[in-house]
């Protein structure tokens, strides 16, 4: 299978080859030529199976110049070696009124490990595959849970090199230390003052400066990237959804052929999209409901058709979720119209004037899949305690936020299929925030004597990786202002 670009052009690329160039050279993203599909025995046939198991059937659609003796080894470096807190790496929490599909049990507790404890491993064999000679250099922008995870599965890996950016003082206090304290001969970290479109921008104008880039590689660095723009990140997050209507199955929740919504709490598309990707291959999917922040771009797109990043922009005690310009919603219009030269199009009016309209049609027919709605910070308070009332269970901040749209969406719809509400961090990653919605006083408290607090009213422990922060030292103390950054890549790839 090749892959080529969302804004069309001449590259045709194999998985390997694409996992290693990030983003292609006309500035679009890589797509499949085709989406590969499965029948109802694929479905069944992994019950039974590890979550491991299920990577690899799932994995070996797409990347098809991998042999399978490679994916499996990759699936078992990245999953394997006691990386995660629990045997299930994703298990699906089952309620009388819905589910939680939980992807943070990996090292840095939140979902982003679900891909990026697997991409460096799929890079490293790519390189090995292609003979490629020079340091692959991953650039990462951040919204607070990507930095980290990225930092934790290219620690150390050899011929890479990572830095990341996020914007100063827009993420949690849990997620800063996590990155600014992170080990590896090979990392880097800085603040970019601004917010994380900022960040964003930034690195897609470092990835489109092509002097630049022949500048590194004359010094034998290659740019890449680790955000849900290179494929070998996102293709990882299909497998989840799979995995999920497995475990539902399992558990004699739903019969096959039942179809199942997911709600999914989206900053930047990518986490939904995989599920996108899931239902085009054949998983029984409904809806796939857009969940979204006070930054609620995402659901006046889904509901009028235009895309208009000039806006006010808000912080709010979901940070992961504080972003703009929605970087994977590309792939989306590219599948949808099926039409490279408008989606340049569209791509070239948001860069010039931050705003894009597609066509009515089009429109409905994304309608048909995408549902979408946005809760506020005082609303996920409520549904944060609302959950631990009713389920003694705590969500994190994002995970609420998809909580209270999808009940939004069963009301105002009255669609009752199995609702699977994916979450996406620990609460111990928001602790404030989450001990503040219920109830309990949080001035005055660091951070370590915040995660006792709420140890001390949820069921699941402090993950071994946050506790650990307790005796970690800063290591990474960088600041730069966004027509910086380049000179700061500059520096640390010559190291």
């Amino acid at each position: 299978m090749k892959y080529f670009s969302t804004r069309g052009g001449e590259e045709h690329l194999s998985s390997a080859e694409a996992i290693i160039q990030g983003l292609s050279s006309n500035g679009g993203l890589f797509v499949p030529e085709e989406i590969p599909t499965v029948d109802p025995a694929f479905v069944k046939g992994l019950v039974p199976l590890s979550y491991e198991e299920r990577a690899v059937a799932v994995l070996r659609r797409f990347l098809t110049d991998y042999t399978e003796e490679e994916i499996r080894g990759c699936v078992t470096r990245a999953y394997g070696l006691d990386k995660f807190d629990t045997e299930r790496r994703a298990p699906t929490r089952i309620f009388d009124d819905g589910s939680v599909l939980e992807l943070w049990h990996g090292p840095t507790s939140a979902f982003k490990d679900m891909a990026l404890q697997l991409l460096p491993q799929l890079l490293k064999t790519a390189l090995e595959k292609t003979g490629e000679k020079a340091t692959v250099l991953i650039l990462v922008a951040t919204s607070g849970d990507t930095g980290k995870a990225a930092l934790e599965g290219f620690r150390d890996v050899d011929q890479t090199k990572i830095m990341v950016f996020y914007p100063e003082g827009g993420v949690s206090r849990i997620q800063g230390l996590q990155m600014l304290t992170q080990e590896g001969s090979n990392v880097n970290v800085t603040a970019v003052r601004g917010n994380f479109d900022d960040a964003q921008s930034g690195v897609k104008r470092i990835f489109g400066d092509v002097a630049f880039g022949e500048e590194l590689a004359a010094a034998g660095v290659k740019l890449s990237s680790a955000n849900s723009i290179n494929w070998g990140r996102l293709v990882p997050q299909i497998v989840y959804y799979f995995s999920a209507y497995a475990d539902l199955l399992g558990a004699e929740r739903i019969a096959y052929g039942d179809e199942v919504n997911f709600c999914v709490p989206t900053g930047n598309f990518g986490d939904i999209l995989a599920g996108y990707y899931a239902k085009c291959m054949g998983l029984p999917i409904g809806r796939l409901i857009c969940a979204s922040n006070r930054n609620n771009v995402l659901t006046e797109f889904l509901h009028t058709g235009t895309y208009n990043r000039n806006r006010a922009f808000y912080k709010t005690i979901t940070p992961s979720m504080d972003i703009l310009i929605s970087s994977n919603l590309e792939r989306l219009l590219y599948h949808m119209s099926n039409d490279a030269q408008q989606v340049a199009k569209w791509m070239k009016e948001l860069a010039k004037t931050g705003t894009y309209t597609i066509d009515k049609k089009l429109l409905q027919k994304i309608q048909q899949t995408f549902w979408a709605d946005w809760a506020d910070d005082e609303a996920t308070k409520a549904t944060i305690k609302e959950a631990y009332s009713f389920h003694h269970y705590i969500p994190d901040t994002h995970t609420a936020v998809a909580w209270q749209v999808a009940e939004r969406y069963q009301r105002e719809t009255g669609d009752q299929r199995e609702m699977v509400v994916v979450s996406t961090a620990s609460p111990y990653k928001f602790n404030g925030s989450v001990l503040s919605a219920l109830g309990v006083p949080v001035d005055s408290q660091d951070e370590f004597a915040l995660l006792d607090r709420l140890q001390e009213l949820n069921d699941d422990k402090i993950p071994r990786g946050l506790a650990s922060l307790r005796e970690k030292t800063v290591r990474h103390r960088d600041v730069c202002a966004p027509d910086e950054m380049k000179k700061f890549v500059a520096a640390f790839a010559k190291q």
